[in-house]
């Protein structure tokens, strides 16, 4: 750190010289009085201290020493003598600025405690704007607290601004990554999915392959062999033009990037890649995605690569052989509506093919029958993944849930996939909805570096919840409103904290979702990562859409839930800018899905209801029998 305009105590960090690494911290305070600082950790804390207690508070003044020695922090101290009942208000400044004229231009400006309270009322009223959008009241009160703000605020804050978190903190965007997330804003703040659809598809190479992840500004990143990545862009592209009805977005000219191919024994490289003078509409970026993913093995089904939605069975395809089934039911998924979308759009060829290869590929994964459930995938050498005939991984969730997500399964196939996935990968009484079981130890072919992590961690056999989340929404597409309502519950962290043993075994915040949860004695049930987890997008969409049934469909809202049986219904308040609707949904029958009356403003109506941006207050009822 450098002390800067030492007369307002403030303080720029200069510990990376790499311009391309943004902007710098900067920490300032306004109070008058005697100060003191330093920019050193150890003096602050104390030798083999402690936060909780630090050393400098024990003493008057800090020493007022700064430099590159040290490891660095921001500290500054400042002593006020008060009169009997005096009140004084002391301001502190914690920002990042990209030049020192920046930094003393905002230590003035909020010297005044008047445009302090101004810009703390606009960050509430931002915030209140997006969290705020919608708010649900249902006989489950845990369900209430995740959904209502939390889960919108720790997707925005941290995984789609912060891309950071105490047990991951890269601050890089990951293209699969921060497309899943934004798909939770898109009745709060489409803009923000509008924006990140164009600035995914500008990490695109000229091949069709992407980034699978990079750093900004400098657009370093990794250009690898993950097979799925790539697809997230036109699965999302379709899932936000579906609920805006903003086609305009698919003409949006964006360059692609230009790289160095990757040679034929390279599984990934870290460069920095150039923008291409080739441009394409991201209508075009995401034909280009789905071509470069329509090749196929001895099965018939995708190419592996090294990884699909799993990073960690990196060595299951790594030799250009290996199949994966999940990314059958995922390709199936986008190929069917885009289809829709390019014949709509005059691609009558290109629509038909995708119709036809779609239906080719959906024979192909029904071969991947394995008598109970969909297996996962197959090796290089053809070898089977999540069969009976393994002994480690014999069954992954993910196969299973995207049978009926994908719409593609067989029907009776599906159902009885499900019915595997909770007779073998769900714990009622640890809590947990497992990824696969049993986890990975000495299997051979290797799957990759999944085996690296213990048996019971992480994707490896634990509670990985970005996937537990997709078999509540698979339930919840089966109708299954009593199932997937309990699933809900299991996984929701605020259930893992309402007793001194349920936080001792859980061991982290029950008011954001860990990404993984262990499986295994001793640490049975304990949180893994939290903040910085895609689940907590997909715990919203799963909760308000799947279950709740709070949609937007081309700007209009639908509203088709499925519910546990035993709910006399629920209410919620819907209000995107400009519009107000209070939404009641009766029960009576004791049904999970099946609206038969939806009435606006007291008048019946039929369809969706139409988001009438008037400043006025609406009033919604729907009835399920």
């Amino acid at each position: 750190f450098r002390q800067e305009f030492p007369e307002r105590m403030a303080f720029v960090d200069l510990s990376s010289p790499d311009l391309r690494a943004g902007p710098k911290p900067a920490v300032a305070t306004t109070a008058a009085g005697r100060r003191s600082f330093t920019g050193d950790r150890t003096e602050f804390i104390g030798r083999n201290g402690s936060l909780r207690r630090p050393a400098s508070l024990g003493r008057d003044d800090l020493s007022n020493r700064i430099g590159a020695a040290h490891d660095p922090c921001g500290a500054v101290r400042v002593h006020i003598d008060l009169a009997p009942s005096e009140e004084r208000i002391v301001i502190g400044l914690l920002g990042d600025t990209f030049d020192n004229a920046e930094v003393r231009g905002l230590v003035e400006t909020y010297r005044d405690v008047a445009a302090v309270d101004a810009a703390l009322r606009e960050v509430r009223g931002f915030w209140d704007g997006i969290l705020g959008t919608l708010t649900v009241r249902t006989p489950d009160r845990a369900m209430d607290l995740v959904l209502n703000r939390w889960l919108l605020y720790q997707t925005l804050a941290c995984r789609i601004w912060g891309r950071s978190a105490f047990y991951q903190s890269s601050g890089a965007f990951g293209f699969r990554d921060q497309l899943q997330d934004t798909l939770a804003l898109l009745a709060s703040a489409p803009s923000i999915v509008r924006a990140h659809l164009v600035h995914a598809a500008s990490r695109q190479f000229v091949e069709g392959d992407v980034q699978h992840w990079w750093h900004e500004p400098g657009g370093q990143g990794v250009r690898t062999r993950f097979s799925d990545d790539r697809l997230w862009l036109p699965y999302a592209a379709l899932q936000y033009v579906g609920a805006t009805a903003d086609h305009a977005v698919l003409d949006v000219q964006v360059p692609f990037l230009a790289g160095r191919v990757l040679n034929p024994d390279e599984h990934e490289t870290y460069e920095l890649p150039t923008v291409s003078s080739e441009r394409g509409t991201l209508y075009e970026h995401c034909v280009r995605a789905i071509e470069i993913s329509l090749a196929t093995g001895a099965h018939g089904l995708p190419l592996m690569g090294t990884g699909d939605w799993n990073d960690g069975m990196s060595l299951v395809g790594a030799a250009g052989k290996g199949e994966s089934v999940w990314l059958g039911w995922f390709l199936v998924s986008i190929l069917r509506p885009f289809a829709d979308l390019a014949e709509s759009r005059g691609d009558a060829a290109r629509a038909t093919r995708y119709r036809e290869t779609a239906a080719t590929l959906s024979t192909a994964i029904e071969a991947a029958w394995d008598g109970d459930w969909y297996r996962r995938a197959y090796f290089d050498d053809g070898t089977p993944l999540g069969s009976k005939e393994n002994a480690e991984c014999q069954i992954d969730a993910i196969a299973q849930s995207w049978s009926v997500i994908s719409g593609a399964g067989d029907p009776a196939r599906a159902t009885q996939a499900m019915a595997s996935v909770d007779a073998r990968l769900v714990r009622e009484d640890e809590g947990l909805v497992l990824l696969l079981t049993p986890p990975f130890d000495q299997m051979e072919p290797s799957p990759g570096y999944i085996r690296g992590y213990l048996p019971g961690v992480r994707e490896n056999g634990g509670q990985y919840t970005h996937a537990a989340l997709w078999n509540v929404l698979a339930f919840a597409q089966l109708g299954n409103g009593d199932r997937a309502f309990e699933l809900f519950s299991l996984l929701n962290p605020v259930n893992h904290g309402r007793t001194p043993e349920e936080v001792a075994r859980y061991r982290a915040e029950p008011y954001v979702v860990a990404a993984d949860v262990y499986s295994v004695p001793p640490h049975t049930g304990r949180g893994g990562w939290t903040w910085y987890t895609g689940s907590a997008g997909w715990m919203y969409r799963v909760g308000t859409e799947a279950i709740l049934g709070i949609t937007l469909r081309a700007g209009a809202l639908r509203i088709d839930p499925c519910i546990p049986r035993s709910w006399p219904g629920y209410e919620a308040v819907f209000a995107p800018e400009g519009a107000r609707y209070l939404i009641t949904v009766e029960n009576p029958q004791g049904v999970s899905r099946g609206v038969v009356k939806v009435e606006l403003d007291g008048q019946e109506v039929t369809g969706d209801l139409p988001v009438l941006r008037d400043g006025a207050e609406h009033v919604v009822r729907v009835v399920l029998g």
